[in-house]
């Protein structure tokens, strides 16, 4: 799912590789151009790399930190760090600078209806009562209304 995850905002936000590795190296992590492609494969292509937890969550950190500036007195990104679809999504908002209509919009682009309290369920600490795991499909349909809002195709524009 990590690699889906990197296709897909790859895709969205019109990244090439080598911002990509200006992106984990904000994180404090060395990639090289050549190393992002392999991880952008697809699983069936020849030289795919499976991208990791860690990889992951320090590149959307990365992409927090190119998008939004460093936080004052925030922590440095931890290298070991796990992640899961909440922490994806939160961590995207968090880059996109996205507001709950925002997310909305985004899930309808993707043919996904949510309620705003549905929504917030994904935010929330892991021990609330409220709090919902977010699942591969609602990552994906998210990742896919990404991609129509940031690079609407020609046949919507007209």
């Amino acid at each position: 799912m990590n690699n889906l995850v990197l296709r897909r905002l790859r895709y969205a936000l019109n990244l090439r590789e080598t911002t990509m590795a200006e992106i984990f190296k904000l994180a404090d992590h060395k990639m090289s151009p050549s190393e992002i492609t392999h991880l952008l494969k697809r699983d069936t292509e020849a030289g795919f790399v499976e991208c990791s937890a860690s990889q992951m969550s320090l590149f959307l950190d990365g992409l927090i930190i190119k998008l939004r500036g460093v936080r004052e007195g925030a922590p440095a990104p931890a290298k070991d760090a796990t992640i899961n679809n909440n922490l994806i999504l939160k961590k995207i908002r968090i880059a996109l600078e996205l507001r709950e209509e925002d997310l909305l919009e985004i899930m309808l682009l993707a043919d996904f209806k949510f309620s705003k309290s549905e929504l917030s369920a994904f935010f929330r600490k892991p021990g609330s009562r409220q709090y919902k795991p977010c699942g591969d499909q609602m990552l994906r349909n998210f990742l896919m209304g990404l991609c129509q809002k940031k690079r609407p195709s020609d046949k919507e524009e007209k």
